[in-house]
């Protein structure tokens, strides 16, 4: 790995625990996808290291609008650690997080191996063996939300945590497209959306995350939680905050953005 991807991925690292950095544009253009995933992987092998274990992986930048807004034109995945799931129905402490977002989601939880660089949306079908409706927090450890492309990917996919609904449905009958999200925050709605979003269909985006992880040589494993992408707007939390999703047809979920009582 190229040492000059070392001091970025420290100071990311150190970010989680003060305040948020400056864009990464000493070490990184804009749009240096490869650079940006080693200062990932770099992250990824020292929490490894340091105690935790990967769970799954997000996938980000699914909406087209978002992409060219970061001058894209592709998504960009993350990884998924055992600390970062919060309880359905359980408390996020706001002293964990910089300056969180919220954005629904579709969940899979994978019932088989995903090994090709090949695989397709009907692949993926095959191997999922459970969907959930799902909130991932997402953070920035850059300051302001001031992010390209290789900022969020060098930052673990500008992710924080997640919640997963605690029962799943099988994909047989499912209308995963076509599947209508609303989330609220203390009552009110927020954020609207539909299945679609996620580059047409969540099974396209997750088939999207398996083949790159396939080809890296990290192909995705049974038990595997996928995180497909948003379903709509992301929307600012404030401590205090009761966070809950609804996908139609498929589940619902939440959390609240502060300490348990």
């Amino acid at each position: 790995m190229d040492t000059k991807y070392q001091e970025p991925a420290q100071l990311l690292r150190a970010a989680y625990e003060g305040s948020a950095m400056a864009p990464l544009r000493q070490w990184l253009d804009p749009t240096d996808v490869m650079g940006a995933y080693a200062v990932q992987e770099i992250n990824t092998r020292y929490w490894e290291a340091q105690g935790r274990r990967i769970v799954g992986r997000k996938a980000g930048l699914t909406a087209e609008a978002v992409q060219k807004q970061l001058g894209v034109d592709q998504p960009d995945f993350g990884v998924l650690f055992d600390n970062m799931r919060v309880a359905d129905g359980g408390n996020l402490d706001p002293t964990s997080c910089l300056q969180p977002k919220a954005e629904a989601e579709i969940a899979f939880v994978l019932g088989a191996n995903i090994p090709s660089v090949n695989t397709t949306a009907e692949d993926v079908a095959v191997a999922v063996a459970s969907v959930h409706a799902a909130i991932e927090i997402v953070d920035s450890r850059i300051a302001d939300w001031k992010i390209t492309f290789a900022d969020t990917v060098a930052d673990n996919g500008s992710s924080a945590f997640f919640v997963l609904a605690e029962h799943g449905l099988t994909l047989t009958g499912l209308d995963l497209e076509r599947a209508p999200m609303t989330m609220t925050i203390n009552g009110e709605t927020v954020s609207t959306g539909v299945g679609a979003a996620a580059l047409g269909n969540p099974l396209n985006a997750a088939a999207w995350l398996a083949r790159t992880l396939a080809e890296r040589g990290e192909p995705l494993h049974a038990g595997d939680i996928l995180l497909a992408g948003a379903l709509g707007p992301m929307v600012t939390l404030t401590p205090g905050d009761r966070v809950h999703t609804i996908i139609g047809g498929i589940g619902e979920c939440g959390f609240t953005y502060g300490e348990a009582v």
